[in-house]
C-alpha cells in the first residue's frame, strides 16, 4: 500500500513542506490539510501591503492551485482535524471521517492570543479585530475610513505595521502599549525610540507604560465605542471606531496535548523536527524546538524559520539527518522602511550603533561578552548580510572599531 504522509496545516511551514517533500523526490501521497478557505499563503504582507489594498489577494498564494495539482499534492481546505488517534495512525476530520497517516506532520501555527479584560465575556463586537488571517483583515479593512479612530493595543511589530498603513489612509491613531516602549522585548532603547519616532512625525499617538482595563460596549454589545484605562496614573476613556488587539501569538498546540505528546510553550520536538512518537513531527510557529544558537530550547514565529524548520522536516521524512541550526531572524515594513533583525538580543551587555537614526539608515548591534549576539538593522540591506555573518560566526569585536562608520563592517567579518 502506498505510503502516505499527512500535513495538517496550510500554512507557510505546511505549504513548504509539501513542496519539498515532492521536489526531493518523495513517491508516496502527500496531503496537505488546511482550515481556511484559502491555500497557503504570505502572511506577512496582511498587516502591510494587503490591508493598504495594494496587494491582490491571488498574489498572497504562495503558489498557484495548478502547482499542488502537477505536484500531485492532495490539498483540502477548509478541512479541520478534531483528533490524533497514535495506536492506529488515524486523524478525525471535522465531518466525522477518519484518515490515515503514515507520517503525520502538524504544522498548526497559532492564534491571535485574545484579550482578557472583564466585562467581555460572552461579547462579540463586530468592531474588535485581531490580525492573523485573510479573513480577518478582509472584517477590517471596510472600515479603514479616513477620520475613523483606530486604538491599537499592543506595540509589537504587528501592531505598529498597522499603525502606519491606518495613518496613512487617514485614520486617527492612538497605540496602547502596556511595556514603557515599544518592542521592549526584542529592541534595545535607540530602536525604540527611532521607531516611536518615525510613528510620531505621521501622527500616532501612543500611551506607553499604560494600563488597559476595559471596553466600553454599546447596549447591545455590539460596537466597541470606547478604551478605558490608566495613563501616567490617570484614568483614561479613548473613543473608538474600531480597535485591533495586537499581544502575541498562542500555539496550537491542543491537538498534539490531547494525543499526549509533550508541550511546553508550543510543540516539543528534537533538532530534527521530532516528537516523542516516531511518527509525528512538528514544525513552524507550534513547534518548540532545540537552539545550537541560544543553547536552549526556543519556538520562532517567522517565515524564515518556517521555511527552514519545513526543511529539517523534509530531511527527517527523507530518511537524513539534518539538524535544525539556522539563525533566527525577522523583518518588517514601516511607510516603506525596512527593518531587518537577526538574532535574539536578550541578556545584550551593550549596544554599537553605526550610521544615522536622523538619516533612517542606522544599525544597533547588541554584544554580549565582546560579541555580536544580534543586530537590527534600519534601511541598510547591505549591512544587514554582513550582521548576519558577525552573529553567526560569533567572533570578538571592539566596540569601538565597530561604531566607527569609517571602518568597513566587512572587515570584522572576514
Amino acid at each position: 500500500m502506498e505510503e502516505r504522509i499527512v500535513i495538517v496545516g496550510a500554512g507557510q511551514a505546511g505549504g513548504e513542506l509539501a513542496a519539498g517533500l515532492r521536489k526531493h523526490g518523495y513517491k508516496g501521497r502527500v496531503l496537505l490539510l488546511g482550515d481556511e478557505a484559502h491555500p497557503p499563503y504570505q502572511r506577512p504582507p496582511l498587516s502591510k501591503g494587503f490591508l493598504q489594498g495594494k496587494v491582490a489577494l491571488s498574489d498572497l498564494y504562495l503558489k498557484p492551485l495548478a502547482t499542488y495539482e502537477r505536484f500531485e499534492i492532495e490539498l483540502k481546505t477548509g478541512t479541520r482535524v478534531e483528533a490524533i488517534h497514535r495506536s492506529s495512525r488515524e486523524i478525525s476530520l471535522g465531518d466525522g471521517s477518519r484518515l490515515g497517516y503514515d507520517k503525520l506532520v502538524l504544522a498548526t501555527g497559532g492564534r491571535a492570543r485574545p484579550l482578557n479584560l472583564p466585562g467581555l465575556e460572552g461579547a462579540r463586537p463586530e468592531n474588535l479585530f485581531a490580525l492573523r488571517s485573510i479573513s480577518d483583515v478582509e472584517a477590517m479593512r471596510g472600515r479603514f475610513v479616513s477620520g475613523n479612530r483606530l486604538v491599537i493595543i499592543g506595540g509589537g511589530y504587528v501592531g505598529l505595521e498597522v499603525a502606519a498603513v491606518a495613518v496613512q489612509l487617514g485614520l486617527q491613531v492612538t497605540l496602547l502599549e502596556a511595556a514603557p516602549r515599544l518592542l521592549s522585548r526584542v529592541t534595545g532603547p535607540e530602536v525604540s525610540s527611532f521607531i516611536e519616532r518615525l510613528h510620531r512625525e505621521r501622527g500616532v499617538q501612543f500611551r506607553l507604560a499604560c494600563e488597559v482595563r476595559g471596553l466600553e460596549l454599546d447596549e447591545a454589545r455590539r460596537q466597541v465605542r470606547g478604551v478605558s484605562l490608566a495613563y501616567q496614573g490617570v484614568p483614561e476613556l479613548l473613543e473608538a471606531d474600531l480597535v485591533l488587539v495586537g499581544i502575541g501569538l498562542t500555539p496550537n498546540t491542543e491537538l498534539a496535548s490531547a494525543a499526549g505528546l509533550a508541550v511546553d510553550n508550543g510543540i516539543v520536538v528534537d533538532e530534527y523536527a521530532c516528537t516523542a512518537d516516531p511518527d509525528i513531527l512538528a514544525v513552524g510557529d507550534c513547534a518548540n524546538q532545540p537552539s545550537a544558537y541560544t543553547g536552549g530550547r526556543i519556538r520562532l514565529e517567522s517565515v524564515p524559520n518556517a521555511i527552514e524548520h519545513a526543511r529539517v522536516a523534509v530531511a527527517t521524512l527523507m530518511g537524513k539527518r539534518e539538524p535544525y541550526a539556522a539563525i533566527p531572524w525577522f523583518w518588517s515594513d514601516q511607510y516603506g522602511l525596512k527593518l531587518q533583525m537577526v538574532g535574539l538580543s536578550t541578556g545584550y551587555e551593550q549596544c554599537v550603533t553605526r550610521g544615522s537614526a536622523e538619516g533612517k539608515e542606522f544599525s544597533a548591534f547588541y554584544l554580549k561578552d565582546r560579541r555580536v549576539i544580534a543586530a537590527d538593522v534600519i534601511g541598510r540591506p547591505a549591512e544587514f548580510m554582513v550582521a548576519k555573518r558577525l552573529v553567526s560566526s560569533r567572533v570578538e569585536v571592539d566596540a569601538t572599531r565597530l561604531g566607527d562608520a569609517a571602518v568597513p563592517l566587512n572587515s570584522f567579518a572576514a
